[in-house]
């Protein structure tokens, strides 16, 4: 991807920002004042040295969030394409009982479709046939969104740089192949407390979420980080984002996928 060298000393010192709101729990003022609102190659920049710290204290990598899928919301942030961000082990937090809500600071939810690669989409063409073939499943899946700027005030480049707003995810445990699910198909229901608050469908992800999947994989080689076997990708909200606070019970119905759900715990609990 063809950016210009970003300035160093402005990407450590939001680097530095962002890690501080994470360090200390509490929401930061946007990164926007040192990176400017357009400049994408700062903003990842930022990204990514965000990441290699986590990868030093010992964080895994296992896939990749998509957002801005959503042309309104491009339109609000003056984009013409996705952003992306990191998912890391840590953050899939479907096994647990609760989400703990001691880890966020402005949780909302939203409902999307994972994919599970079965192979590299690291060489060859990226072709339609070929994104549908890298795919082994698809489970429905809620993303719990964050931010660690203060009030949601973002921009393009606050969003990049703090990992796409990236929070915890949970995955259902219904698998179903492409063969049996057609993603643009899907329609979507996302309830918080049993009151019906957000609806969608899969043409809102891009027209297709394997659009999607075929702009990440493109985007991620170009930046020397194909996506792996194994991996998974959130391929972006088929709905508005709702706010989930501490307490609160989130369940989203995803067609043929199923239901998938995720309780809030009370604000302490980490």
């Amino acid at each position: 991807m063809a950016y210009p060298p970003a300035d160093t000393d402005a990407v450590a010192r939001a680097a530095a920002r962002l890690a501080a709101a994470l360090d200390e729990g509490r929401p930061v003022p946007p990164v926007r004042d040192l990176l400017g609102e357009h400049d994408v190659a700062a903003a990842y920049a930022v990204q990514r040295e965000l990441t290699r710290r986590r990868l030093a204290a010992g964080a895994v990598v296992v896939g990749r969030k998509i957002g801005l899928t959503s042309p309104a919301v491009q339109r609000q942030l003056g984009v013409d394409q996705p952003d992306f961000g990191v998912l890391f082990a840590d953050m899939d937090v479907s096994g647990l009982p609760e989400v703990p809500s001691g880890r966020l600071l402005q949780p909302k939810a939203e409902a999307e479709i994972a994919f599970v690669l079965r192979e590299d989409l690291a060489d060859g063409d990226l072709d339609p046939v070929r994104i549908r073939a890298a795919v082994d499943h698809a489970v429905a899946a809620l993303e719990i969104v964050d931010s660690r700027v203060a009030d949601w005030d973002i921009r393009l480049t606050d969003t990049v740089a703090d990992n796409a707003s990236s929070g915890l995810f949970v995955l259902a445990e219904r698998r179903l192949t492409l063969d049996e699910f057609e993603p643009r198909e899907a329609t979507m229901r996302l309830y918080a407390d049993d009151v019906l608050v957000s609806e969608g469908n899969g043409a809102a992800c891009l027209g297709d979420p394997l659009n999607a999947l075929a702009w990440l994989a493109r985007t991620a080689r170009e930046f020397g980080e194909p996506l792996r076997a194994g991996q998974v990708v959130l391929s972006g909200a088929l709905g508005p984002m709702v706010p989930a606070p501490p307490g609160t019970r989130v369940r989203a119905e995803i067609s043929s996928l199923g239901e998938v759900t995720a309780a809030f715990s009370e604000k302490g609990d980490t």
